[in-house]
């Protein structure tokens, strides 16, 4: 980097100039995904012109990277969209801090503090230290910096001004195109846009600077030769075997008697319901989120006792192992008694986006609780931060994998079909209100179906046609730059069956609007959340 600054600060700040020309006054689309991309390959092209390769662990990180930066404009439910950005972003830090050593699955949650913090410094130091590095560089080797007279192109632009504005007038009046795109240019200029424009230069000079910092990290700062505590415990072992066994053993003991005594009360489902007294909300609401919290406090309690303990001799670390499994296994009865009084909850009230996220959830912080007790056996205990990291990664890629609004769409239909009776359609399509343009096509697709109930279909039409309406309303011009798949999968679904809508009709006399069914029902298009 030393030898080429130039090359760095003008690809830097083409950067930050793409940045404002891909996000300012523009929707989120596929704006997101070039923009970090353009990061990327420039990162790639400075490092690789600097004679810097990749370690091949690191490359493993881009496929990664791929996926989640085209779930960005290919899902519109806002969980797995911000999901996607956060997971994009996390994947190009972690390429930032292992490029040359390519050590990531090696780090804890001390490793990820430092460095962090570490990338953070790079970013607002390394810039000038190159900038240093190379006058000093020059004043070695006897090179001085050029003095240029500034005076010489003053004069040439106020000289080049009038004439530039001469042509410019006879072209603009030779085309009229030509014209327009010179007032709006003059108009770009006017002086009530100044404290706009100055805004932007700075922020596309922070991101170009940033920029700096961090690729000149990666061609400094990632070889990764050390990592927090490397070959020793996280913590000092000052914890004895008695009391930790006594610790552990008295919680083993207690999830034992607890599951003991509650395994009826846990699997029972509907009858035990009636049994007891509780109704469907009390049985599966009052009990989740407790043994959630239980399973996640209960593995942070492991995971420490595991760093603190003292286990000096092989019986100790088979007897300390034994009792973790044993802990785990009642853990992940737990979790499945929370999934089950989950699928309960949602057999009754159906499906929403919190209960779908939880659902995923749960398996794989189960599937992260097996791998534990695994890590505790080999004694990979430094592994942990690694199996979260997959389980995270893993969360995140089900989202968009599984489509949630689209899943919460064909389940609640499923259900009502599964429910159906004569003169009764429990079905609340109005929460359908509330989902992504990921739903629509869906929608469409159940509201084609010849099989479908007709008092289902009906209310799916109103669901469609509310937002039709909706859609009408929002007069905003879509550029390229905030392009979606799913916006235009939507639009293509809704065109296939807007006559088909016309028997709905909309009447926006007052707020909300309603729309009223072939059949003569009300159905309110205004939108509201549960959980």
């Amino acid at each position: 980097m030393k030898n080429n600054p130039t090359k760095l600060w003008i690809l830097v700040f083409a950067v930050g100039w793409l940045f404002d020309f891909l996000f300012w006054k523009q929707s989120p689309g596929v704006n997101f995904a070039i923009f970090a991309t353009t990061c990327l390959i420039a990162a790639f092209h400075l490092l690789l012109s600097a004679g810097l390769r990749p370690n091949r662990t690191s490359l493993i990180l881009l496929p990664l990277f791929g996926f989640f930066a085209a779930v960005t404009f290919i899902r519109a439910e806002p969980m797995t969209t911000l999901l996607a950005v956060t997971f994009t972003l996390l994947v190009m830090m972690l390429l930032a801090l292992t490029y040359l050593g390519g050590r990531w699955y090696l780090y804890t949650v001390a490793d990820y503090v430092t460095k962090s913090l570490q990338l953070i410094g790079s970013m607002l130091t390394r810039p000038i230290t190159l900038m240093n590095d190379v006058r000093k560089q020059q004043t070695e080797a006897g090179i001085q910096p050029s003095k240029r007279n500034i005076w010489p192109v003053v004069r040439g632009i106020v000289i080049a001004l009038p004439v530039i504005a001469i042509f410019a007038s006879l072209l603009a009046s030779a085309d009229v195109i030509f014209g327009q795109r010179l007032d709006d240019l003059i108009k770009w200029f006017n002086i009530e846009n100044l404290p706009e424009l100055i805004f932007r230069f700075v922020y596309i000079v922070v991101i170009g600077y940033a920029l700096a910092g961090v690729v000149l990290h990666a061609s400094i700062e990632s070889k990764d030769e050390k990592l927090a505590n490397e070959n020793k415990p996280y913590l000092p072992q000052f914890l004895g075997h008695v009391e930790s066994t006594i610790v552990l053993g008295s919680v083993v003991a207690l999830f034992t008697a607890f599951v003991v005594i509650q395994f009826q009360y846990f699997f029972g489902g509907q009858s035990n319901i009636h049994i007891d007294g509780y109704t469907y909300a009390e049985y599966a609401r009052r009990g989740f989120g407790e043994l959630v919290a239980v399973a996640f406090f209960a593995l942070l309690m492991l995971l420490i006792l595991s760093a603190v303990t003292k286990r000096e001799t092989e019986a100790q670390r088979n007897i300390y192992s034994g009792l973790g499994v044993t802990l785990v296994a009642l853990l992940l009865v737990m979790l499945v008694s929370a999934y089950l009084r989950l699928g309960l909850y949602e057999e009754v009230y159906g499906f929403s986006r919190l209960r779908t996220y939880t659902h995923v959830f749960l398996i794989w912080i189960g599937l992260l609780l097996v791998v534990t007790i695994a890590l505790e056996i080999l004694r990979k205990e430094r592994m942990f931060m690694f199996a979260a990291l997959v389980a995270s990664f893993g969360f995140a890629m089900s989202l968009p994998i599984l489509n949630v609004d689209a899943f919460i769409v064909n389940q609640n239909i499923q259900r009502e079909i599964n429910a159906q009776t004569q003169d009764s359609v429990d079905l609340d399509a109005q929460y359908f209100l509330d989902l992504s343009d990921d739903a629509v096509p869906t929608l469409v697709k159940a509201y084609q179906t010849p099989a479908l109930p007709a008092p289902v279909r009906e209310k799916i039409g109103a669901s469609l046609a509310c937002i039709h309406y909706e859609r009408g309303l929002d007069d905003r011009k879509l550029t390229w730059q905030s392009f979606h798949f799913a916006t235009l999968n939507a639009d293509k679904a809704l065109v296939y069956i807007r006559n088909d809508l016309k028997g709905f009709k909309i009447n926006d006399t007052n707020y909300p609007a309603m729309v009223t069914t072939p059949s003569g029902d009300e159905f309110s298009c205004s939108q509201y959340y549960y959980d």
